[in-house]
C-alpha cells in the first residue's frame, strides 16, 4: 500500500471517528449553562452527568482491546459509531438528568473504541519507525473535534439549540461510520498457526510488569487532568474565578481546542527528533506534564500569567497519548498491541473520570453566590488534582534502583501464577506458560516482535541413539590455539 493511500484509505477515516469522540468529549464545557439552566442541574450532578462518559469508556475498554486484535479496527469501529449515533440523539430527546445519563453512556460506549481502533489501524498499516510521527498526525486531526466544540459549536447552539447540536452530531456519527466501512481495506491476517503465544497476553499479565507501572501513573494522571479540565470545569474556572462573559470563555475554549490540536502533531515530531538524537520518548512525556503541572500552579496560585497560555498548556498535556503509545509500542507485539492500549487507556478514562466527580464534589462543598462557585472553591478543587499529579510525576523520576527493590515481589507472584495455570515441562524455561522465554526482559516486560517457537525435537531411531551416546562418551582433543 503506498503511503498516499494509507493516508486516504486509513489515516484519515479513523481520525473522523476520534474527532467525533473529541467533540462529544469536550461539549459539555460549551453547554453546561444550558444544562443548568434548563434542567435544574448541581455542581455534583452536572460533573456525574460528564463524566458518566468516561465511566462507560473505562469499563469498555478492557473487552474492546481483546475484540479488536481479535477482528481489527474497521469492523468494530464503524458498528459502535452507529451506536454513538443512538446515543447523540437520544441525549437530544432527553428532558431529565437519567434520560440525559443515558445518552451519554450510549454516547461513551459508541467512541470507546476511536482512539484505540485508530492506533490499532496505524500499527497495521504504517512503517514502526513512523508510529510516533502518524500518531502525532492522527492525534492533531481528532482534536480538532475540540477546536469544533467552541465558537463553530457555539453558532449552531445559538441557532438550533443544544438538541439541535446533538441530532447533527449523531447524523455525523452515522456517517463516519459508513465513510469506515466503504473506504478502509480489509485487514490482511497472516495465515493461521497452531501456537500464536502473543494471543495469552491477558490484562492481568499487563498489569503485572514492572515497566508498564512506571508509565502508567504518569500518564494517567497528565492526560486525565487535561481531559476532565477541557471537557468540563474549564469553563466555570473562567466564569466564576476570572468574572469572564460567555463570549470570552468561548474564546479560551478555543484557544484549548487549538492547542491540544496543534500539540499532537508537535509531540509526535518532537518525540521523533529527540529519537533521532539518540533521546528517549518518556523526556519528552516527562516534559510536557511538567508543563502542564507549571500551568495549573499558576492559576491556583494566581500567577501573572496569561490565562490563555496556562489553559493552553494544561489542554496541550491532553495529546500526551502520542507518547504514551509510542512508548508501548515498543514493549509489545503488534498482535496484542490493541489489549496492551487498551490497559493504558482504561486508566486515562477511569482517571479522567475520577477527576471530573471529585473536582464537582469538592465544589459541592461551598455555598453557591448566585450561579457561580467562589474562587477558593475551584482552587482547592484544582490544587488536589495537583497533589495527585506531581505524587505520578515523583513515582515516574523515582531512581530505577528503587523501582527494582519491587521486582522481585513482582517476579514471584508472576512465577506463581504461571506455575498454578500450567505446570512447565523439564526442558522448558522459567518464562511464563504460553509464552517463550526469550519474550521476557529487564524485569518481565515483554519485548516486541514475534517471538520465535522452538521446533520440537525430532524423533531418533535407536541405532542414533547409540551412535550419539558414544560420540559423546569418547573424549575429543583439545586443539592448541597456537596449532
Amino acid at each position: 500500500m503506498t503511503p498516499s493511500r494509507r493516508i486516504g484509505s486509513v489515516l484519515l477515516p479513523f481520525a473522523a471517528g476520534y474527532y467525533l469522540s473529541y467533540l462529544f468529549r469536550s461539549i459539555n464545557a460549551l453547554i453546561a449553562a444550558d444544562l443548568t439552566a434548563e434542567l435544574d442541574l448541581s455542581a455534583a450532578d452536572l460533573g456525574l452527568l460528564t463524566s458518566v462518559y468516561f465511566l462507560v469508556f473505562a469499563a469498555a475498554q478492557v473487552p474492546f482491546g481483546i475484540l479488536l486484535d481479535r477482528h481489527g479496527p474497521r469492523t468494530l469501529q464503524s458498528g459502535l459509531l452507529l451506536l454513538a449515533s443512538a446515543g447523540a440523539l437520544l441525549f437530544a430527546l432527553a428532558d431529565t438528568l437519567v434520560g440525559l445519563m443515558l445518552g451519554r453512556a450510549l454516547i461513551g460506549v459508541g467512541v470507546a473504541l476511536a482512539l484505540m481502533a485508530g492506533f490499532k489501524a496505524i500499527v497495521l498499516w504504517f512503517p514502526a519507525e513512523r508510529l510516533a510521527l502518524v500518531n502525532g498526525w492522527f492525534v492533531m486531526l481528532g482534536a480538532l473535534g475540540a477546536v469544533t466544540a467552541t465558537a463553530p459549536a457555539e453558532l449552531l447552539v445559538a441557532a438550533i439549540g443544544w438538541r439541535g447540536l446533538f441530532a447533527v452530531l449523531g447524523g455525523l456519527s452515522a456517517l463516519a461510520a459508513l465513510l469506515i466501512v466503504g473506504i478502509v481495506p480489509d485487514e490482511s491476517r497472516p495465515s493461521p498457526s497452531p501456537v500464536r503465544p502473543q494471543q495469552t497476553l491477558t490484562l492481568l499479565t499487563i498489569y503485572r510488569e514492572r515497566r508498564f507501572w512506571r508509565l502508567a501513573p504518569l500518564s494517567a494522571m497528565g492526560v486525565g487532568t487535561s481531559w476532565s479540565l477541557q471537557g468540563l470545569w474549564a469553563a466555570p474556572w473562567l466564569k466564576d474565578v476570572d468574572g469572564l462573559d460567555r463570549g470570552s470563555v468561548v474564546a479560551i475554549l478555543s484557544v484549548m481546542g487549538i492547542a491540544v490540536s496543534a500539540s499532537g502533531l508537535m509531540l509526535g515530531l518532537a518525540a521523533n527528533h529527540v529519537r533521532r538524537r539518540g533521546g528517549k520518548t518518556e523526556h519528552v512525556l516527562v516534559a510536557t506534564v511538567a508543563l502542564s503541572i507549571a500551568a495549573q500552579l499558576a492559576l491556583v496560585f494566581r500567577l501573572p500569567v496569561a490565562s490563555s497560555l496556562s489553559w493552553g498548556a494544561i489542554a496541550a498535556a491532553g495529546a500526551a497519548t502520542v507518547l504514551s503509545y509510542a512508548i508501548l509500542a515498543q514493549y509489545y507485539p503488534r498482535e496484542v498491541s490493541g489489549r496492551a492500549n487498551a490497559a493504558l487507556n482504561l486508566l486515562h478514562v477511569a482517571g479522567a473520570f475520577a477527576l471530573q466527580s471529585l473536582m464537582g464534589l469538592i465544589l459541592q462543598q461551598w455555598p453557591v453566590d448566585g450561579d457561580r462557585y467562589p474562587a477558593e472553591a475551584h482552587q482547592c478543587a484544582m490544587a488536589v488534582v495537583l497533589g495527585l499529579e506531581l505524587a505520578a510525576l515523583a513515582w515516574f523520576l523515582l531512581p530505577q534502583q528503587a523501582v527494582r527493590r519491587l521486582a522481585p515481589m513482582a517476579r514471584l507472584v508472576t512465577a506463581a501464577a504461571s506455575t498454578w495455570r500450567a505446570p512447565r515441562r523439564a526442558d522448558q524455561g522459567a518464562a511464563p506458560a504460553g509464552l517463550p522465554s526469550t519474550a521476557l526482559k529487564d524485569g518481565g516486560a515483554l519485548s516486541p516482535g514475534r517471538q520465535p517457537q522452538a521446533p520440537p525435537p525430532r524423533p531418533q531411531s535407536e541405532a542414533g541413539r547409540r551412535a550419539r551416546t558414544v560420540a559423546v562418551a569418547r573424549p575429543r582433543p583439545r586443539i592448541s590455539a597456537t596449532q
